[in-house]
């Protein structure tokens, strides 16, 4: 009796590990089926819409750079682009932008094109661009505009640069050719051949300036004064551009009166500073009647000088205020032939003046004469004296006598 109880226990203990290995495995089989279940209800997920270091890239860039998304839609743009006006909120603002991103979502083909679009809302000036249109992985296309505005407009100035040279230098050399034709024929007229010999003699002189204000600008265009630049004293300036003049204006009866307090200095040519007060001294002097004056008179403004240049002349019409520092524009141009003026030595001032950090201007009327204002940014505070006084002394000039 007590075989059969041991053999039954043992049977029952058996039965029982049995239904635990099958419960355990069913388990096994239930929790595998839901997690496989689960994943597949569950979507995968997205692949990033900006691959990975694209948005870096896009801020460094010099060109403007506009990520769109397959609905035309901006996902990522470049500081440039803002401020470029491209970009307006999330939609790209060239419609022919827009058009060019389409067709390379269609077919794939990188695409690049010169196009002018607007530079605002409201219209008005166009810039120039060059356009770059390219796909960037499956969804995006990437635009890349470069600003080709200041590139075109210094090719259209170099452009009229060459045809007023081209122009200017025809009209000496023509008119000289035409008066050695004209004194060939009247050889055995001294009075014809004298006269004709003085207006040769002012086309030549007229040539010679207009050559030596192109040998100036060029000059000035491939040198930067700042690039080995000097302390110029204003005073030592003013009294070299008017010495310049003395002879010309005494010859037509014209006062010159200089006034420059001594001790302020600007960084920059010499040379090329005296230039440009020269020419508008010149000018003065040149569009001036006899026994009238001209005054150059040189403050402090701050930290700036003002260099002012003032005549008792004719005048510049007020429509004409706003070219006169053109190349090659002229207010009258029949006076500039009689004076050999060549239209180049307000844009030569213009040029010094921005090249040494500053500017010209402009006050006229009409038979009251002009004042033109030559501002530069001055260097430093200026040195004492020996006397102590902070200006040390005023130099003053008038019609070639000097006093201190």
């Amino acid at each position: 009796m007590s075989y059969l109880a041991a053999d039954f226990h043992v049977a029952a203990a058996s039965a029982a590990a049995l239904v635990a290995l099958a419960v355990g495995a069913a388990g096994g089989l239930a929790f595998r089926w839901s997690e496989r279940e689960r994943r597949v209800a569950e979507p995968a997920a997205p692949e990033p819409l900006v691959p990975s270091g694209v948005a870096a890239v896009l801020q460094v860039l010099r060109s403007s750079a506009v990520l769109l998304d397959p609905s035309d839609a901006v996902v990522k743009a470049s500081p440039a682009a803002h401020a470029l006006g491209l970009v307006r909120g999330q939609r790209l603002v060239s419609e022919e932008l827009v058009a060019m991103a389409r067709r390379v979502r269609r077919d794939g083909e990188i695409r690049q094109l010169e196009l002018e679009i607007p530079r605002g809302p409201l219209g008005g000036d166009t810039l120039a661009v060059s356009v770059r249109v390219a796909p960037l992985g499956s969804q995006l296309v990437l635009v890349l505009v470069e600003d080709r505005t200041e590139a075109h407009r210094i090719d259209a100035v170099r452009r009229d640069f060459v045809a007023n040279v081209s122009h200017e230098l025809k009209t000496p050399v023509g008119a000289l050719a035409l008066l050695s034709e004209a004194v060939l024929s009247a050889s055995d007229d001294p009075e014809a051949v004298r006269r004709f010999a003085e207006r040769m003699q002012r086309e030549a002189h007229r040539l010679g300036n207009l050559v030596q204000d192109l040998i100036d600008l060029s000059r000035l265009e491939s040198h930067d004064p700042l690039t080995k630049a000097e302390r110029v004293e204003l005073s030592e300036v003013v009294e070299e551009a008017l010495g310049r003049a003395r002879e010309v204006a005494a010859a037509r009866s014209i006062e010159l009166v200089g006034s420059a307090p001594r001790g302020l200095y600007v960084l920059g040519d010499f040379d090329q500073l005296v230039t440009g007060l020269g020419n508008l001294v010149g000018n003065a002097v040149n569009y001036s009647p006899e026994q009238t004056k001209v005054v150059v008179a040189v403050r402090r403004e701050g930290e700036l000088a003002e260099i002012s240049v003032t005549d008792q002349g004719i005048g510049i019409p007020e429509q004409d205020l706003k070219r006169i520092f053109e190349r090659f524009y002229r207010v009258d141009p029949a006076r500039s032939r009689v004076t050999g003026g060549t239209g180049l030595g307000l844009s030569i001032v213009k040029h010094i003046a921005a090249t040494h950090g500053g500017d010209v201007a402009v006050w006229s009327v009409e038979g009251a004469g002009s004042t033109f204002t030559l501002r530069l940014p001055l260097l430093g505070d200026p040195p004492p004296a020996e006397d102590g006084r902070a200006d040390g002394g005023v130099l003053e000039l008038n019609t070639g006598s000097r006093t201190t």
